[in-house]
């Protein structure tokens, strides 16, 4: 069983896995006529074009929306997210699913001398970005409209999640120079929780099917320490001090993405 970290409540998740179904479920609907009036079709004499993927892998745009206290230091987070699935039944209505992201959600650019032997005859840009990633590996279940791997479904994962920020150093050129130096300034990482749900409609069909991937995914963090943009200041002797905040950093990722089939049909 997975705990639900302080901060979450179990009502809270099932309300939340039930949020992006009842969203979708008006745009499901168009699809759900065409997939039952296929009825029931005959697994040794259908056609591939007809099967149901048993793997999909899909990736997506994500935008992290901060929760709770987690909101009053960071606005919002932009990044991407991928995902793998394996269906465990011949319909296709219980998985196995691993997702992983990276978002960021706080950075700056300064540009300084490169040194005080060079001068200013040499300029960088010293760039800091604040970024998390997130991991997870568990059930998904699906109801599917049809036999082409779309349909509604929800799931939760545990895992962890890190936060991190880092600072780089490029050239000053447009377009700017790849890095030749980084440091990583501070971290933090641990157990992450994960409760998601949403749609796919496909869109071509075959041995391997595209559908769009619509939903939205709450990553439960607990408590982290972690610095946001403006954080990391210089003191006169050169060293730095770090302003850590420390919060509860949950945040829900709205994703907009698609899912690819990879062939072969469930339990074949």
């Amino acid at each position: 069983m997975i705990g639900v970290p302080r901060g979450g409540t179990a009502p809270g998740v099932v309300r939340l896995l039930a949020l992006p179904l009842a969203l979708a479920l008006p745009l499901a609907l168009p699809l759900a006529a065409p997939a039952a009036a296929q009825g029931t079709w005959d697994r040794e004499g259908e056609s591939a074009s007809t099967w149901a993927p048993r793997t999909q892998a899909g990736g997506a745009f994500v935008i992290g929306q901060p929760l709770g206290e987690f909101r009053a230091y960071v606005r919002a987070g932009f990044g991407l997210d991928g995902f793998w699935r394996v269906a465990l039944d011949p319909d296709g209505w219980v998985s196995l699913r691993v997702d992983g992201a990276f978002l960021v959600y706080g950075q700056e650019t300064k540009r300084v001398c490169l040194s005080a032997t060079v001068g200013c005859r040499i300029q960088v840009d010293v760039t800091t970005s604040n970024s998390i990633v997130a991991a997870g590996l568990g059930p998904e279940l699906a109801i599917p409209l049809g036999p082409t791997g779309g349909g509604l479904y929800g799931g939760m994962s545990a895992g962890f999640s890190y936060f991190s920020t880092d600072s780089r150093v490029g050239g000053t050129q447009d377009p700017p120079d790849a890095a030749f130096a980084s440091t990583r300034n501070f971290s933090d990482g641990g157990f992450a929780w994960t409760a998601s749900g949403g749609l796919r409609f496909p869109v071509t069909r075959g041995r391997t099917p595209v559908s769009v991937d619509l939903g939205v995914r709450r990553v439960g963090s607990g408590r982290r320490e972690y610095l946001t943009r403006g954080d990391i200041s210089e003191r006169p002797d050169g060293s730095l001090e770090f302003n850590v905040r420390r919060s509860e950093a949950d945040l829900l990722l709205w994703r907009i993405g698609v899912a690819v089939g990879l062939g072969g049909r469930p339990g074949a």
